[in-house]
């Protein structure tokens, strides 16, 4: 479902609105909940937001969708943009999981990233996605070598490595399969360049040219985008 928000705050407003939500439940039926984020600058002003709002933060494990094979205080890494935005005041309670342990090994640490996603009985709470104008999410980058092992709906492991052909940095990402388990999907996406591309995405059949095609016409998991001019 797309809902169109009247400017970048009130979209702050609802998509916050949505993952306390969804935190608050899985808190209440299972102790515990499971937050994976997306990187990039669009979702800074809500990271802080986040931050600030009432969540029992010692409760929830914060995670990451995808992130650039980059040491960890690099100006790129998603990790540290999640540390310096989100993991602040009471936020700074939550336990983070971020997926690159060692800069020189990224075969190692796709498999410490996929042993800890087994090791979880939990699925994901919530998954904040993006999008960008080539419609990818998460780092299912079309025309990429390893896309169509990405979207391999019954794929075991649930996380992958990815090499962009026209973006920086090789990628840890979750695939479809694994998103797909989540309790819910929610998409974060502004201008109307992005809303051409969504339109696009939403209409059949999903294809490898839009990866985010297959999120939006699914229906196995609640999906919600979140719009803004």
């Amino acid at each position: 479902m797309l809902h169109v928000c009247a400017s970048p705050q009130d979209q702050v407003r609802q998509l916050v609105r949505a993952i306390q939500a969804a935190l608050a439940e899985d808190i209440a039926q299972h102790g515990q909940a499971l937050l994976a984020v997306s990187g990039g600058r669009s979702p800074v002003s809500l990271f802080h937001a986040l931050a600030q709002a009432p969540i029992n933060w010692s409760q929830v494990v914060v995670t990451l969708v995808d992130e650039r094979f980059v040491p960890p205080d690099h100006a790129d890494s998603n990790a540290a943009l999640v540390r310096t935005h989100l993991l602040t005041g009471a936020a700074a309670q939550a336990h983070f999981l971020p997926l690159v342990d060692d800069p020189f090994d990224l075969a190692g640490c796709v498999a410490r990233a996929n042993a800890h996603f087994r090791a979880r009985a939990q699925p994901i709470t919530v998954a904040l996605l993006g999008m960008g104008e080539d419609g990818h999410t998460a780092s299912l980058f079309p025309g990429a070598a390893e896309l169509a092992a990405g979207l391999d709906p019954v794929s075991r492991d649930a996380y992958l490595s990815i090499s962009p052909t026209h973006a920086p940095h090789a990628r840890i990402s979750l695939n479809l399969a694994a998103l797909l388990q989540s309790r819910r999907l929610l998409l974060s996406i502004a201008g109307e360049a992005k809303r051409a591309v969504y339109a696009q995405a939403a209409t059949p059949p999903p294809g490898a040219a839009l990866p985010i095609s297959y999120f939006v016409q699914q229906t196995r998991t609640p999906f919600d985008a979140y719009w803004t001019p």
